[in-house]
């Protein structure tokens, strides 16, 4: 009788198993197929007008004279200044958190609050950016303020990339380094650091992924819908891709759909060029790092 009985609990379980695989099997090919029509729609509408007259010619209240010039630019430098913030600030704060802090309750507030920042909506980040940096700062619309801003967004997944990275370092490492009569610095800065440096960087450049998609907070800052001209210091106004993307798909024209459409194409293809980027980096640092 016992052993029926537990036939039947094993029989159970293999059909409930099969049911939840078959679900998530389900799932994602639902995910697949609803993101492969998006593309399909996308690539059909937007590929007619990629050409290099499209990159390199300003937006125009006409479809046909329409360019991205200037949102391209724009983005340039906005992801170059917030690199330039992140990097530091993630990985500073991602040794302090991981090598120096000590073990106090204190620390693990700090560490919940940044996993929980993790998950704010970015539209906080926009708010929180306009309050600060824009009006209290007196930075305005500028490309300084829209760095400071995303910095803000991706600031907490850099930090928690960079301490995983950071804390996949054998520790027998790091002991030998002290065994050797090298000092806490040293041991960070040499073997710590070079072991590390592949997943924090990709973690940075997949964090930068997430904010060069990014409207909300842009919009909240006031970046501009409509520049015909390209930004030569960070105090000047600003466009940015996802920002011209968004005000051509909100026109009634046609036209102005198809060359959103044609927008999104070049978004995708920049963000295909960082996270292959991405695994470059990784794969050069981590086959050094064995050597």
């Amino acid at each position: 009788m016992a052993i029926r009985v537990v036939r039947s609990n094993a029989r159970a379980r293999r059909i409930k198993a099969r049911l939840y695989h078959g679900m998530l099997i389900g799932a994602t090919l639902v995910g697949i197929v609803v993101l492969g029509t998006l593309l399909v729609r996308i690539f059909i509408a937007g590929l007619p007008g990629l050409d290099w007259d499209f990159v390199t010619s300003f937006p125009s209240r006409f479809a046909s004279r329409s360019g991205i010039l200037s949102a391209i630019m724009g983005t340039v430098w906005v992801m170059g200044f917030t690199a330039l913030f992140t990097f530091p600030l993630g990985v500073g704060t991602a040794i302090y958190l991981e090598e120096y802090a000590p073990k106090n309750r204190l620390i693990d507030i700090i560490q919940t609050n940044i996993s929980n920042l993790a998950g704010v909506p970015s539209i906080v980040y926009g708010i929180l950016g306009l309050t600060v940096f824009v009006r209290w700062l007196a930075l305005d619309r500028s490309v300084i303020a829209g760095a400071l801003t995303m910095t803000l967004l991706i600031l907490p997944i850099s930090i928690i990339a960079s301490r995983e990275a950071i804390r996949s370092v054998p520790t027998s490492q790091r002991q030998a380094s002290f065994a050797l009569g090298a000092t806490k610095w040293q041991t960070v800065w040499h073997i710590v650091l070079p072991r590390a440096l592949p997943g924090i960087l990709t973690g940075t450049i997949l964090s930068m992924s997430r904010a060069i998609g990014e409207t909300a907070p842009l919009l909240m800052i006031g970046a501009l819908t409509f520049v015909a001209f390209v930004p030569t210091s960070p105090m000047d106004p600003f466009t940015a891709l996802p920002i011209q993307i968004f005000n051509w798909a909100s026109r009634p024209q046609s036209e102005f759909l198809d060359i959103a459409a044609t927008g999104i194409i070049v978004l995708l293809m920049i963000l295909l060029l960082m996270n292959g980027l991405a695994i470059f980096l990784r794969n050069k640092f981590q086959s050094r790092a064995e050597d």
